[in-house]
């Protein structure tokens, strides 16, 4: 399995993680050995000629490299008669490292190394030779040593190239129906990949594969860069004027002359210019609050159905955002707990509970960390205020007073679903969640909230991060899916959209990761890994998987259960031991387990939609009784609490 680092679309690149080539030698004969590595990539994807390198590392190593595609083999070694000091080298130079380049068009790679003497001259120093295919752009060779033992290595980032499609440019471009550049893009061949990428336009900058997603650079807000002191954004460009009585060609330096005319219009200026600064001074303070505002989107977000709240109220509701009153954080923000008094007609004096989300700034680049808040801040809002579900957290209202603007929603006090699954059985609150039925209840009503996402909401809307986390529980044990921030609308007329792969690890789509295409049929692959989590209580990934399995990937063992168990019980291998089922039980769960099966299909095609997920979990739960024996065990076990507390 190749782990995947990062994916950058600006230079159609992903940064791969491949495990290192060794041997070990003792005097006695081999310790360790991994001597050959093999990778083979998918269609869409090359080794980068430019940046990879086949590197030896040892001082008795020779390394060999293939690939029977291109009838391609090179190699080097490594020797050196001493322990040399590494701390101190930036590069492989020849002592105790050798490098080779990696050719073009490569797309499998076999990795062969070995030893010439077994180490025998330096064994007293270095029993051990590695082999690495590196980025090495990233490769830090500063911090190897030549007596490192296998464990103490880690293992290299490598560099693939990616094309989205096979044609050239100009065959591309013919098929408008495949051709993917969106506006203010143009499409560029990649030799290497054999196919074609997209980049956006000089002058500006995003995410070319989206219709809108290169956006005009603003050269303005860099004069140090473009060096221009009087500067005029245009789109894709900019126009530079010279300095005051000069003229000519700004941009490119050419500013000549300076006559007394210019001089005299000069002062005129500078003294009309004082006198609209003193005039100006006095309304400083109106208008800097007036321009936060509506920099915030206040003069739309202000007829709103929402409140507005003022900077200084919901400080004062957090405790100025004290420690005690932290929920959370995000990628994008943090989370707080308070109290706020009702906005009510009456005499009577009543408060609410609120949770208020507080844009996260990054300390050493606080411009870059604003503008992004901004754009999170403006798409969530988007999301958040036309969605009204009983399953989904209620937006109350808005602070429009800071750089960023923050956002009040409702409070949700029972926690996670996370939290109460993966508890100790000890714990008063997870015991809630050990009736089936409860459980079967929970997948029903977050099921429900994605579907109205989906189908519902106008435009619709892709949640992006369903996982237990993002599932809330109130005080009734009824579910809510929060946290919008990577939340997406669907344009009119669209089924997917191609954007940069975000989520979290365990939940994420396999399509959408190697495709970079969202779809609804993502979030149905996210929630099938949540109606897992539900059944087995184990998290997706987990060093301490309680079910037995081959691996800590709980969703191979469940799925590998299940096919292999088909024509038997299988129930009791799969289900969580805290979980309290019956006889009559074991039927519902191998339904919600075949389902599960169905949403987490490779293929996105295969999945069913939210709305046929929802029919079947709500068809379980109108089966005669189940509300009364739901209703039933759930009173019992809140007794039980009560009784152990």
């Amino acid at each position: 399995m190749i782990e995947v680092r990062s994916i950058h679309v600006d230079d159609a690149t992903m940064s791969v993680t491949i495990p290192y080539s060794f041997d070990c030698y003792h005097k006695n004969g081999s310790l360790a050995r991994r001597l050959d590595v093999g990778v083979e990539l998918r269609s869409h994807f090359t080794f980068s000629n430019s940046e990879n390198k086949l590197l030896a590392f040892g001082c008795d190593t020779q390394v060999f490299m293939n690939a029977t595609e291109y009838r391609f083999g090179s190699g080097c070694i490594s020797l050196c008669g001493e322990n040399l000091n590494m701390s101190t080298e930036t590069s492989c130079s020849g002592f105790g490292c050798c490098q080779t380049s990696v050719p073009k068009h490569l797309k499998n790679l076999s990795i062969v190394m070995g030893s010439i003497n077994k180490h025998i001259d330096v064994n007293s120093f270095n029993p051990c030779g590695y082999a690495f295919l590196v980025d090495q752009r990233s490769f830090d060779i500063s911090k190897m040593r030549l007596d490192f033992l296998p464990e103490q290595v880690e293992n290299s980032s490598v560099l693939l190239d990616w094309v989205v499609g096979k044609q050239t440019c100009e065959e591309a471009k013919l098929n408008t129906s495949s051709y993917v550049c969106g506006d203010n893009s143009d499409c560029h061949y990649l030799e290497n990949g054999g196919g074609y990428g997209c980049r956006c336009l000089e002058g500006y900058k995003g995410n070319p594969y989206l219709k809108n997603g290169c956006l005009d650079i603003n050269e303005c807000l860099e004069p140090e860069k473009y060096k221009c002191s009087r500067c005029q954004n245009t789109m894709g460009g900019y126009k530079c004027k010279c300095p005051l009585g000069m003229h000519g060609d700004g941009k490119n330096g050419n500013c000549r002359g300076f006559s007394f005319t210019t001089i005299a219009t000069v002062i005129g200026a500078s003294i009309f210019l004082v006198i609209i600064a003193l005039l100006l001074f006095y309304d400083y303070n109106r208008r800097k609050r007036e321009k936060i505002f509506k920099q915030n989107g206040g003069l739309v977000l202000k007829h709103q159905r929402v409140r507005i709240f003022s900077k200084a109220e919901l400080a004062k509701a957090t405790n100025n955002y004290s420690q005690s009153n932290f929920i959370g954080q995000g990628g994008f923000a943090s989370v707080y707990k308070g109290v706020v008094l009702n906005e009510t007609s009456t005499t009577a004096t009543t408060t609410q509970q609120i949770a208020v989300k507080k844009p996260k700034l990054d300390k050493d680049d606080q411009n870059k960390s604003i503008l992004m808040n901004h754009q999170q801040f403006h798409e969530e809002i988007a999301i958040v205020s036309q969605v009204n579900h009983k399953n989904v957290v209620k937006l109350l209202g808005l602070c429009l007073e800071t750089k960023i603007p923050l956002l009040v929603y409702e409070l949700v006090p029972n926690g996670t679903l996370s939290q109460h699954i993966h508890t100790k059985r000890s714990s008063s609150s997870s015991a809630m969640l050990r009736p089936w039925k409860t459980r079967l209840r929970i997948a029903t009503e977050t099921a429900q909230a994605i579907d109205y996402l989906h189908s519902l909401a106008h435009p619709p809307i892709i949640h992006r991060d369903i996982k237990s986390t993002n599932i809330l529980l109130d005080e009734n044990y009824t579910a809510k899916v929060s946290d919008f921030g990577a939340s997406v609308l669907i344009p009119p007329g669209q089924t997917g959209i191609a954007t940069t792969v975000q989520g979290t690890l365990g939940y994420l789509d396999p399509e959408y990761l190697t495709t970079g295409t969202l779809t609804t049929k993502s979030d149905v692959y996210s929630f099938g890994v949540v109606l897992v989590e539900l059944i087995t209580g184990e998290k997706p990934i987990s060093n301490g998987v309680r079910i037995k399995a081959k691996s800590n990937n709980i969703i191979q063992y469940f799925v590998s259960t299940i096919r292999e168990n088909k024509s038997e019980r299988y129930v009791e291998k799969i289900v969580d031991p805290d979980v309290i089922y019956d006889e009559d039980h074991e039927k519902e769960i191998e339904i919600v387990a075949e389902l599960a099966m169905k949403c987490l299909e490779g293929h996105s095609e295969r999945r069913p939609s939210m709305k046929e997920v929802v029919e079947e979990l709500v068809e379980l739960n109108k089966v005669k009784g189940n509300n009364k024996a739901q209703q039933n065990e759930e009173e019992t076990y809140q007794l039980l609490i009560v009784d152990h507390d």
